[in-house]
Order: structure tokens, then C-alpha cells, then sequence
């Protein structure tokens, strides 16, 4: 990584198939030239860069998405994490040097191929009213922790919201086991992310091969139809398949 007694750096956007020393032009963070570096069967894309380090900023983050975008116009793409800055070219090329054969592999993974994302949310206003309309064993509960008007107990609440969360659960993970069933023709890999919130019932990562966007779509539509006007499924892509690089660089 870059020394702390030196300014700067070259800052890594990704790996490519090599041999690749070519520029791309000033597209990358504060509008610095963009270059190849090869070494062996790799290269690695980069731009010089005067900071010792970034902070995720919204204007790091676009450039560093920008030059993704750019590279997957004419190359397959394996995306580094925002923020790793090296010393400089040569430092870059021992990176490259060291880890060769992971990044072979990780290449072979994503060639010709992008990540599309798929979420689905409860489209309702209240989830807890929702979930007591369709699961009688939680209507039957909030009625006895209600009855007579009264205000629940604490241990009453708690209970609720350890069905409530059961329920979630349950009902995210058949709905994800029915969407994967409906998807996995039209994917390579899929892969579930973390949802980010109660209404949030699935965020899945696709693979899939870049001539394959058209099936996706018609596939995103077909998982969709059971369901009725209170799921919302929305995708989008194409993107660098940040969610299928599974290399830890050694530096």
C-alpha cells in the first residue's frame, strides 16, 4: 500500500485480461489519466493519484464507477474494492506478480458475464398489518396482547416481535427459494445479500452471460407474476460483478 512518507499513489479500479498497457483517457479519480499495467497474463487499471488515501466520497465513488462502466465496453472486467492506493506502477506489477494464479481464476470466473441485481419489497403500508392479515398465529397473538383495549405488556411485545421476525424470515426465504427456481436458467451464479430493512424480502446478486440481459428480464417478469400488487421486484444493470470477485490481494 502507499507509504505514509511519500504523497500519493496509483490507485487500482480493476483487473483485466493482459497484456493491456493502454490509457483510457482522464476518467478517473479528479479527472487523473487512466492506464494499463501489465504483468504476465493480468493487467491491472489505474490512474496516479496525489492522495495517501480516500475517503468513499460521492465523487471517488463515481469515478470509480465510471471507469468500470467504461472498461466493460470492451473487456471483462474483475472490479477491486473501492480505496486500495499502491505505491506506484512497479508496486503494482509485484501485486500483479503475487497474485497471478488468483487472479487468473477470478478473471475466468467473470469473463463475459455481469452482475444484474434483483430486490423485492412488501409495496404495502404497514408491514406488521400486513403480516397479521396473512398469518393467523400472529392475528391470534396481537388480539390476546390487545384485548379489551388494553396496552400490551413488555413480554407480550417482546413475543410479537420474535414472531414477527420469524415470520420475516420464513416468508424471505421461501420467496427467495421460489425466485432462484424461476431465475437459475437464465443465471450463472446467484448469490443473496443482506436486505436492508423490514420491507426489503430479497436483494439478490445475478450473474449471468453479458448476450444474456433479454432472458433476465423475461425471467425477472415470470418470478413476478404469482405475486400480487403488494411486492414490488425491481432490477438493475448491467454492472461490474463486484458481487462474484472473491480475491484477497496480497500485498
Amino acid at each position: 500500500m502507499a507509504r505514509q512518507d511519500e504523497p500519493g499513489g496509483t490507485y487500482l479500479y480493476a483487473i483485466i485480461a493482459g497484456p493491456a498497457d493502454r490509457t483510457y483517457g482522464p476518467i478517473g479519480i479528479d479527472e487523473g489519466p487512466v492506464y494499463g499495467i501489465s504483468s504476465g497474463a493480468v493487467a491491472a487499471v489505474v490512474s496516479d493519484i496525489t492522495q495517501e488515501s480516500l475517503r468513499p466520497q460521492r465523487r471517488h465513488l463515481a469515478a470509480h464507477q465510471r471507469v468500470l462502466k467504461r472498461l466493460m465496453e470492451d473487456s471483462s472486467p474483475m472490479p477491486m474494492s473501492f480505496g486500495i492506493i499502491a505505491d506506484g506502477p512497479e508496486d503494482i506489477r509485484r501485486i500483479l506478480a503475487l497474485n497471478e494464479e488468483a487472479l487468473v481464476e477470478g478473471l475466468l470466473r467473470v469473463s463475459g458475464r455481469v452482475e444484474m441485481g434483483l430486490r423485492v419489497r412488501w409495496d404495502v403500508p404497514n408491514v406488521f398489518e400486513y403480516l397479521v392479515d396473512r398469518h393467523e398465529e400472529l392475528r391470534a397473538a396481537r388480539d390476546r396482547a390487545f384485548r379489551g383495549g388494553r396496552e400490551p405488556s413488555r413480554e407480550e411485545q417482546i413475543e410479537l416481535g420474535r414472531m414477527v421476525e420469524h415470520l420475516l424470515n420464513e416468508d424471505r426465504a421461501a420467496l427467495a427459494e421460489r425466485i432462484e427456481q424461476t431465475l437459475s436458467p437464465c443465471c450463472v451464479e446467484l448469490k443473496e445479500n443482506k436486505t436492508r430493512d423490514e420491507c426489503e424480502l430479497a436483494s439478490l446478486a445475478c450473474l449471468i452471460e453479458r448476450d444474456k440481459e433479454d432472458a433476465f428480464a423475461q425471467g425477472v417478469v415470470e418470478a413476478a407474476n404469482p405475486f400480487d400488487g403488494n411486492y414490488c421486484f425491481d432490477y438493475n444493470g448491467p454492472w461490474a460483478p463486484h458481487s462474484f470477485v472473491d480475491v484477497n490481494l496480497q500485498m
